[in-house]
């Protein structure tokens, strides 16, 4: 397995990674970092401190989120949504969604536009 500290974004294809150790928790901050950016769409990972968040908005294309470790609330048009680590939520395409951090957490973001 090859450390992100290792490497450059561009150098891990083709090589394993952990995305949990590729990105680390900023105490009072949001930390966001892209794997994949593409016309055809993005895989983001993410990095919450406890009680950060991303404000309601909405996207015109579904968003998966992967939760990687800890725990976050996820409100998608005004339901709210418990996550724990090793599940996953799908964002429906034009629907307001918010995030926050219950405890420390780490997401996959991975969206497909279509």
């Amino acid at each position: 397995m090859i450390k992100p500290t290792k490497i450059g974004l561009d150098e891990y294809l083709g090589h394993t990674i952990s995305p949990i150790s590729f990105i680390e928790y900023q105490e009072g901050s949001v930390v966001s970092k892209t794997l994949v950016q593409k016309s055809t769409g993005t895989v983001t990972l993410f990095a919450f401190a406890k009680g950060q968040g991303l404000s309601e908005h909405s996207a015109p294309f579904d968003a998966m989120v992967v939760v990687l470790d800890g725990k976050a609330e996820i409100t998608i048009a005004g339901k709210s949504n418990i996550v724990d680590a090793g599940e996953m939520i799908i964002m429906p395409a034009n629907q307001p969604h918010a995030v926050n951090a219950v405890e420390n957490f780490k997401m996959l973001l991975i969206m497909i536009k279509s």
